[in-house]
């Protein structure tokens, strides 16, 4: 037979609770506590539930046990469910805690009587049930005699059947035609413009300085900045477009470089004399107007953009004739 035990948590904290509670008033009669298991048998791993009954005065306070969750004796805790009141009659009280366990070793299991400690006035004590919970564990029994045990069978191998995969097969039939039309298709669209599939997966070229320049250029004056006193904004959008084309054009690092530095950079680039000039005039307006709070009249913001615009289409790459060109120039020449 084994026994399981109970272990009470006396804490100080517990123990000075109850006192306080109970030294203003008493009762003659001590609580009556029982305990009962229920279901009292079981199989092995099965849960039960431990009750534990206290009739106790109003004035009486009690601490349930608290079983540890560890497993002890083959007794394990799953829960601990709160106090219940059962009934009241007067200031008689009729208390209930119940407990979910689960027993995992077979046998005959003694619970033993419930302790409950309580107080009343100044005594504490600690009382105990006079029943003796018995639990009776059974576990399955395996007749190994009329059983015979054999080893597990090996895999079987299946003989292939062509409908077992033939949806499949019909489906993957229809994607591959409809993919070929696809493809057909795009390459037809494609050579009709002179394309192949190659160039849609070759990046495009990088467009050259003066037309993106020229884009900028165009963009900033719809923008209308200094038509509404955005001077300073009008200016440096129109010095960074002019550093942008001089770096893509000519590989100036103007991004960097100061109005000095550009304009001594500009004198080993060969272009029209005018254009340098042109060029400075402008990054020096724009240095004025960003630095100097400069705000130049509507002309002056006008002749320096056109100063611009011109500088990008005077410096420009000279496009070369093709072979063809040149043909057709001697022709137009000798008629």
């Amino acid at each position: 037979m084994r026994v399981f035990s109970i272990d009470m948590r006396r804490s100080w904290v517990v123990l000075a609770a109850l006192m306080a509670s109970a030294v203003a008033f008493g009762s003659n009669e001590a609580p009556r506590v029982t305990s009962r298991i229920e279901p009292d048998s079981i199989m092995i791993g099965d849960r039960f539930t431990y009750i534990i009954d206290v009739e106790k005065d109003t004035a009486q306070e009690v601490a349930f046990p608290e079983f540890e969750a560890d497993p002890k004796g083959g007794i394990e805790l799953i829960e601990s469910h709160p106090v219940d009141t059962v009934s009241r009659d007067g200031r008689r009280l009729h208390l209930r805690k119940r407990y979910t366990m689960a027993a995992f070793e077979e046998g005959r299991i003694a619970m033993g009587g419930a302790n409950v400690l309580y107080a009343d006035k100044n005594i504490i004590d600690t009382l105990t049930s006079n029943e003796e919970s018995i639990l009776h564990v059974a576990t399955f029994q395996i007749d190994s005699t009329s059983h015979a045990i054999f080893d597990i069978k090996p895999q079987k191998t299946m003989k292939f059947k062509f409908r077992e995969i033939s949806d499949y097969l019909l489906w993957a039939l229809l994607a591959a035609v409809i993919l070929a039309v696809a493809i057909y298709g795009l390459v037809r669209w494609l050579h009709s413009r002179g394309k192949t599939i190659k160039s849609l997966f070759t990046p495009a070229p990088p467009e050259p300085a003066h037309i993106v320049a020229i884009r900028a250029l165009e963009e900033l004056r719809d923008r209308k900045l200094w038509q509404n006193n955005l001077h300073k904004e009008y200016y440096s959008a129109l010095s960074e477009i002019l550093r942008t084309y001089l770096s893509g054009r000519f590989g100036v690092g103007a991004m960097e470089m100061t109005t000095d530095e550009i304009m001594d950079a500009v004198r080993d680039i060969e272009m029209p004399t005018k254009s340098s000039v042109d060029l400075i005039e402008v990054l020096r307006d724009a240095d004025l107007a960003k630095f100097a709070k400069f705000e130049p009249e509507a002309e002056q913001n006008e002749s320096d953009y056109a100063k611009a615009y011109y500088f990008v289409e005077e410096t420009k790459p000279v496009e070369q004739p093709t072979e063809e060109e040149d043909v057709q120039a001697v022709i137009n020449k000798i008629k």
